[in-house]
């Protein structure tokens, strides 16, 4: 059996063994802000991608905008739950690719990806992100930031247009 078939074994037994998934796995409650450390999905966050998160939104906070996370770090578990869900909504496998990763291939299971609520938050993040090393990855996904540093200094890179278009999926 190989890694990737041995962690996906093990992901499916916990989730028949604890039934549905909740905030320990990653889950977000309504309301959470990226300052909310009692959270999984923003205490296991990648430190440099949460310092970058709380900067900005400190310095939004002065342009009267809030940053709200949706989604941050996710367990392989709950991320495959999610996955299961996008195809049952999309239909395949192939349409559910284009929203969202599988476990092993996923930015939010390494904690190196964040939600952002609220059409302020995102439009003050497509303008002034890069200056934070902040980028929105995906065209269709207008919440979902990255920390990319050499944007501070060279801009955000072009966006895929969905995430079957980004490398790090096809592994």
């Amino acid at each position: 059996m190989t890694r990737s078939e041995s962690v996906r074994t093990t992901a499916l037994n916990r989730i028949r063994q604890r039934g549905a998934l909740g905030e320990a796995d990653g889950a977000v409650p309504a309301g959470v802000k990226v300052f909310d450390d009692g959270i999984p999905a923003v205490a296991n966050l990648d430190p440099a991608l949460l310092g970058a998160l709380r900067q900005a939104a400190t310095d939004a906070a002065a342009d009267g905008v809030e940053f709200f996370v949706n989604s941050g770090w996710r367990s392989p578990e709950y991320q495959h739950q999610i996955r299961r869900k996008a195809v049952s909504k999309y239909g395949s496998e192939e349409e559910a690719a284009r929203w969202v990763a599988t476990a092993e291939t996923s930015a939010h299971v390494l904690g190196d990806a964040v939600d952002i609520g609220s059409s302020d938050a995102t439009a003050w993040l497509s303008e002034h992100g890069a200056r934070y090393g902040l980028c929105q990855i995906y065209r269709n996904e207008p919440w979902h930031y990255e920390l990319r540093p050499e944007a501070i200094e060279h801009g955000c890179p072009p966006m895929y247009p969905d995430p079957t278009h980004d490398p790090r999926m096809w592994r």
